[in-house]
Parts: structure tokens; C-alpha cells; sequence
């Protein structure tokens, strides 16, 4: 059985990277499956995915300490990851469910590698959908006097079942500054615009009063900035003026499920690298 794992990087660009790097691994007896590189010249920074065959006799805390000597010579942001390990997702959702429904449905049929581990909704709508997939449900209701704690609820949720990944699949409340912070570099969020357009509520609506050609869906990491996080994964279609923005809000529900879908792989497989408020993200 192979012994896949995942070195992702990022670092000051320099020559000699990608040749010191495959030499160590080659040196280690890893097998080289895939790598990718880019090299940003208006930051200055080098990123590297390199997706590697671990051999039987080294293990993994030993290739982590043959590593660090390296890593510290370039001045490397580096991980390591076993790619054979399913990723735990927590997903949030509101009262809109086609993402969430979606989710379920790629992950049963085997076309997300991912385990959906619980779903969170401030309202009970979904709770028959997610147990008909066997998944748990918990409804986490939210006011305005009780935010704090029913955000607390979810982080200890995240903890206790040891979440790899928040989804907020069409989850309508604004998160607070602390839960941003606690889930920093490991949410996403789908937003029904093609970003940076037509942040926040009702984006479908701005959109049809512009009059605008195309809409299309956003996938980012959430910050505490509304709308404003690293952006992942975005697609669109074309619409035109006969249009209504009911009909505008069912076109779009297709590309939100489909670009939220691509983002989440891409964060699961390690493809991601953030770039300042950018993201490298490799195919």
C-alpha cells in the first residue's frame, strides 16, 4: 500500500529550491508522483506542491527532521500531509440547502474524498436530510442576545470532532470577529456573486437592478472582513435583461453548488497556498 503524502511550500524565491528539495526526497528513497511550482514576481515568493511515495522504512517524524534544516536555510512556510487521510468537514447551513444537498450527495458517492463529520444550521429545516445520509445534525437556533454562545457551541463542536474544515454552504449569519479568528485558514464560504460585486445580502437582487450580463458564484476563506477573504474558486453564466431575479437566484444556485464543490477539493487535496490576501491554488 502506498504511502502518499503531500509537501506544500512557500517561501522567499531563490534558485536551487526545487533542486534541493527533490534531492532530499530522492535522497530519502520517496518516489516522486506530481509537482507543481510557481514563482510570483511581484511578491517575490516561490510556492511548491510536490505529491511524494513514502517508503516503508522512513518514517514520518524522521523525514520531518531530515526537512527542517532545509526549510530553515530557505525560510520556508512548509507542511507535510498524508494524503491518505480523509479530511473531517463541518457544514453550516441556513435555510438555503442546495449546497448543502449537493455536499452530501459527492461525498456518498464517493466523488469528494471527504468524511462530513456533523452539519450545523441556526434553523431545524435540514435536520431529515442530513440523517438520511447518516450524518449527525445539530440545530444551533441564534439571536442576537445569545450569539456568543451559540458560536462557543460550534467551536467546541470543531474541537470535539476534531474538524479539518468549516463550510459555510450558504450559512446566513454574519460570523463574529473571535469565531473568524478561531476558524482562520480552515472556512470557506460560498457567496452568490461574482466577487468582489455585490457583497453582501441579496446579491442576485444588485445584480438584476444593474442590469449586469454574467453572474456567478465565489468561493473564499473566511476572514473578518465581509466578503473580502482569500479567494478560491469562482465561475459564472450569462444572463440577459428578460431575466427575473427569481430566475437569476435558480441559475445561480447551480453554480454556487458547483464552485463550492471545486473549492472544498482543492483545500482537501492541498492544493492551496495563500499568496498575501491572494491564493495560489495549483490544478
Amino acid at each position: 500500500m502506498r504511502r502518499d503524502h503531500i509537501l506544500t511550500l512557500s517561501c522567499p524565491d531563490t534558485t536551487g529550491i526545487v533542486y534541493r528539495v527533490t534531492g532530499l526526497l530522492f535522497d530519502a528513497g520517496c518516489n516522486i508522483l506530481d509537482a507543481q511550482q510557481f514563482g510570483d514576481e511581484e511578491s517575490g515568493r516561490f510556492f511548491l506542491r510536490v505529491h511524494f511515495d513514502l517508503p516503508e522504512d522512513v518514517s514520518v517524524e524522521a523525514l520531518h527532521a531530515r526537512f527542517q534544516p532545509l526549510a530553515d536555510a530557505f525560510a520556508m512556510d512548509w507542511q507535510l500531509h498524508d494524503a491518505r487521510r480523509k479530511a473531517r468537514l463541518m457544514v453550516l447551513v441556513s435555510r438555503q440547502g442546495h449546497c448543502l444537498n449537493d455536499l452530501l450527495f459527492r461525498v456518498h458517492s464517493r466523488q469528494l474524498p471527504v468524511e462530513i463529520a456533523c452539519v450545523v444550521s441556526n434553523h431545524a429545516d435540514f435536520a431529515p436530510l442530513a440523517q438520511s445520509y447518516g450524518v449527525a445534525f445539530h440545530h444551533l437556533p441564534v439571536t442576537a442576545d445569545h450569539r456568543d454562545e451559540q458560536e462557543q457551541r460550534i467551536i467546541d463542536l470543531v474541537e470535539r470532532e476534531r474538524i479539518d474544515l468549516v463550510v459555510l454552504a450558504r450559512y446566513m449569519q454574519i460570523l463574529s470577529p473571535a469565531l473568524c479568528d478561531a476558524l482562520a485558514g480552515r472556512a470557506i464560504n460560498i457567496h452568490h456573486s461574482f466577487l468582489p460585486s455585490f457583497k453582501g445580502a441579496r446579491p442576485y437582487h444588485q445584480a438584476h437592478a444593474r442590469g449586469v450580463k454574467i453572474i456567478g458564484a465565489t468561493a473564499h476563506y473566511v476572514t473578518r472582513d465581509l466578503d473580502e477573504g482569500p479567494i478560491i474558486e469562482q465561475d459564472v453564466a450569462r444572463v440577459d435583461h428578460a431575466m427575473t431575479p427569481k430566475e437569476l437566484v435558480r441559475m445561480g444556485s447551480d453554480i454556487e453548488s458547483l464552485v463550492l464543490a471545486r473549492a472544498v477539493r482543492r483545500h482537501v487535496e492541498h492544493r492551496i497556498l495563500l499568496n498575501g490576501h491572494r491564493t495560489v491554488v495549483f490544478r
